[in-house]
C-alpha cells in the first residue's frame, strides 16, 4: 500500500501508467473483450467493474488535451448513436476532463491492439470498453 494511491491500482497497472508517454493509449475493457488476443500487455482486474477501474486510473492519468477525443468507447453494433449504461457511466466519470468519442466495433479492436496496455476488468455490462489517450502534466 502507498499513501495517496487508489487501492485498485496494482503494481503492474502503476508501472504501465508511469511508463506510458504522451499520446500513448490504454484500454479499459469488459469481461467479454478478447483481451488476451488483442493485448501487447494485459493487466487483469477480475472482480472490478470497468467504471471502478476508470475512476482509479483517472486519479493518476492526465487525458490528452491536444486531441479532439481523449477517450473513445465502442459503438453499439447496428446503432452507432445508442448509449449503453456503461458508456453513460464512462461519460459521467470523465466529465470535464475531455470529450468522449466513439469507434466502430472492429476499428475499436484494431485500436486496442495498438494500445500500450489493455486492462481487462470483470465488467459484465455490454460495451463496457473505453480507450484513454495519455496527456501531459504541465510544469
Amino acid at each position: 500500500m502507498l499513501i495517496g494511491i487508489h487501492p485498485l491500482l496494482s503494481p503492474d497497472l502503476l508501472h504501465a501508467l508511469a511508463a506510458m508517454g504522451h499520446g500513448d493509449e490504454i484500454a479499459i475493457v469488459d469481461a467479454n473483450f478478447p483481451g488476451t488476443t488483442c493485448a501487447r500487455r494485459l493487466i487483469r482486474m477480475e472482480g472490478v467493474s470497468a467504471t471502478a477501474a476508470l475512476e482509479a486510473v483517472l486519479t493518476l492519468l492526465p487525458l490528452d488535451s491536444y486531441v479532439p477525443h481523449p477517450a473513445n468507447v465502442m459503438q453499439v453494433v447496428g446503432d452507432a448513436e445508442a448509449v449503453p449504461p456503461a458508456v453513460a457511466d464512462f461519460t459521467r466519470i470523465i466529465g470535464t476532463r475531455g470529450k468522449v468519442g466513439s469507434v466502430e466495433r472492429f476499428a475499436f479492436y484494431e485500436r486496442a491492439k495498438a494500445c500500450f496496455a489493455i486492462v481487462q476488468t470483470g465488467e459484465g455490462r455490454l460495451y463496457g470498453n473505453v480507450i484513454l489517450t495519455k496527456g501531459v502534466i504541465p510544469a
